[in-house]
């Protein structure tokens, strides 16, 4: 009886959800939340506007700092391991190769948004 209770509340509590999510942002509609272009370009000018180079830079270094994360999320399991100090070793100099490019990147002035 717990189960079917849990699984009705569980449905219901999602199609509420679900519903109050495709209904309120109808209510507030503007040229912005409209628009199905989020990249910030004019979708009726031409598509070949340059732009600055310094938007890959710092979406690369995200990208890196989130690979990171995705490597060291895995390290709480990983203290089971019998090889403890081989883990702890790879774990901490990949940290610290991380920490020399983040330092790296910013003395470069990579980290600024602003040419």
């Amino acid at each position: 009886m717990n189960l079917v209770l849990a699984l009705t509340i569980n449905t219901l509590l999602t199609l509420l959800l679900m519903t109050i999510m495709f209904w309120l942002p109808q209510l507030n509609p503007y040229a912005e939340k409209i628009n199905p272009y989020e990249c910030g370009f004019d979708p009726l000018n031409s598509a070949r506007i340059p732009f600055s180079m310094k938007f890959f830079l710092v979406a690369i270094t995200f990208l890196l700092f989130d690979l990171e994360i995705a490597l060291l999320l895995p390290l709480p399991w990983a203290l089971q391991t019998t090889n403890l100090p081989m883990m702890l070793k790879s774990s901490i100099m990949l940290i610290i190769i991380l920490t020399l490019s983040l330092a790296y990147e910013w003395t470069q002035k990579g980290l600024e948004w602003n040419e």
